[in-house]
């Protein structure tokens, strides 16, 4: 095997991409789609290759993306939505497990997933992220679904030796 360096590519052309959104804390999650879908288009990611689903909560995330997964149309997932503390346990419950959910299902179907599921103190420190954090996640699922590609050409290259 011949040692090199993958080099980083954030070329959206032709990969079909899912989303999984959350319609709890709507104006959060709406900003973060926004920030997400503008991206994924400056990267050159396809209106027609993008489905985009929405879910009550964080907890049903993880569900939608192993729905879109088993469908075997898409290159590449993003789940979307927004935990706020509040008085209560249910912050941790929320956060942890769907951060659980959205990692098994990667890891179950070998797709890559961003995961862009803010969780913040407070609505201002959310808002203060949305946009970056939405066009992070289309940054990080475009270049993670070529490289889950370029891998598997390799492995399928080293099958054929």
């Amino acid at each position: 095997m011949t040692v090199g360096t993958y080099e980083v590519n954030l070329s959206g052309e032709g990969l079909r991409i899912g989303i999984a959104q959350a319609r709890f804390n709507e104006d959060i999650c709406h900003g973060l789609v926004s920030a997400c879908l503008a991206e994924l288009k400056h990267l050159g990611v396809a209106d027609e290759d993008i489905l985009h689903v929405t879910v009550p909560g964080a907890l049903e995330i993880p569900l939608a993306l192993q729905k879109l997964a088993d469908t075997q149309q898409f290159d590449a997932l993003i789940a979307i939505g927004a935990v706020i503390r509040g008085e209560t346990y249910h912050f941790e419950l929320v956060s942890n497990e769907s951060a659980s959910g959205v990692t098994r299902v990667g890891l179950d179907y070998g797709i890559p997933i961003a995961n862009a599921v803010l969780t913040t103190d407070t609505d201002e420190q959310a808002e203060a992220r949305m946009a970056e954090k939405g066009a992070d996640a289309a940054r990080v699922v475009v270049e993670m679904a070529n490289l889950a590609q370029a891998l598997e050409e390799l492995a399928e290259a080293a099958e054929e030796e």
